[in-house]
């Protein structure tokens, strides 16, 4: 009887999972299936029914919405803040953990205060900023900015994962002869790989599809971002929504990929990070 009622928990549990799945993946099957038809009704005889496959959609996105220019602007604005949030985060992380004194305390105490704080609301004060520094329509400045408003979320992350971490490694290479620094550097630094791969994964996602801040700091048509060069071509193409699509899917692919080679470290990293061990 036990092991019956184990089958059956098993059994609505795999069909909940898959009900779950199936809400989930359901839009980005219509937006595939669209953004692959050549009709300009594609949803007149249904989302089941066979597309007319085409290519002309996505060079046509490609062409008029300048996604090449966007995307390059943006994978250079994300792998800058990635660089910034994951050697600054771990850092910080490592040393409010390792070293618990009371301005470690209140600093991180101040991180976990800035975490509530909606970066929207800093966008008049920061444009004043931005002016002064001149640093309207830069990459730079946008890359600080974005990494500024990361940050605190990363030093939570790793100054949790670093505590669930033994001190052994670190107190052997010391032995050895390293300074502290190498010991971080070249021993619990390369354990960090689970959390730095989900603070990458999600920050990457933040990164490569901002709006709020990039609407403001980034106004010269040639620096525009993904989000930035997607809403003018939706505005500009209104009712070709075989292209919108086409537009959509070329920027969502990124971070897909990037989801599938990270996967297995992101679920671990992310635990980890949450509960001290």
């Amino acid at each position: 009887m036990k092991g019956y009622k184990n089958r059956l928990r098993r059994t609505l549990g795999y069909i909940g999972m898959g009900i779950l799945a199936f809400i989930m993946l359901f839009p980005f099957y219509v937006l595939c299936y669209v953004a692959l038809n050549n009709r300009s009704n594609p949803l007149s005889q249904g989302v089941f029914a066979m597309p007319d496959i085409t290519a002309e959609n996505f060079i046509t996105a490609w062409q008029r919405g300048n996604l090449g220019g966007a995307a390059w602007n943006s994978f250079l604005i994300t792998a800058g803040c990635l660089v910034l949030i994951v050697l600054l985060g771990a850092s910080a992380g490592y040393t409010i953990a390792r070293y618990s004194n009371t301005m470690n305390k209140i600093i991180f105490s101040i991180f976990l205060c800035c975490m509530m704080v909606p970066g929207i609301i800093n966008t008049v004060p920061l444009y004043t900023i931005m002016r002064r520094i001149h640093g309207i329509n830069t990459h730079w400045a946008m890359i600080l900015l974005l990494s500024a408003n990361r940050l605190p979320y990363c030093v939570f992350l790793y100054k949790q994962f670093v505590e669930s971490m033994p001190r052994d490694l670190e107190e052997a290479a010391t032995l050895d002869g390293c300074s502290r620094f190498q010991a971080y550097w070249l021993v619990t630094f390369p354990l960090m790989k689970p959390v730095t791969s989900t603070v990458v994964i999600i920050s990457s996602v933040s990164f490569w599809n901002n709006y709020s801040q990039a609407v403001f700091f980034l106004q010269e048509k040639s620096l525009y971002t993904l989000p930035l060069s997607m809403k003018q071509f939706v505005l500009e193409n209104t009712k070709n929504w075989n292209s919108i699509s086409a537009a959509a899917l070329i920027s969502a692919v990124p971070m897909v990929i990037l989801f599938l080679c990270l996967q297995k470290y992101f679920i671990k990293g992310l635990a980890a990070g949450a509960v001290k061990g």
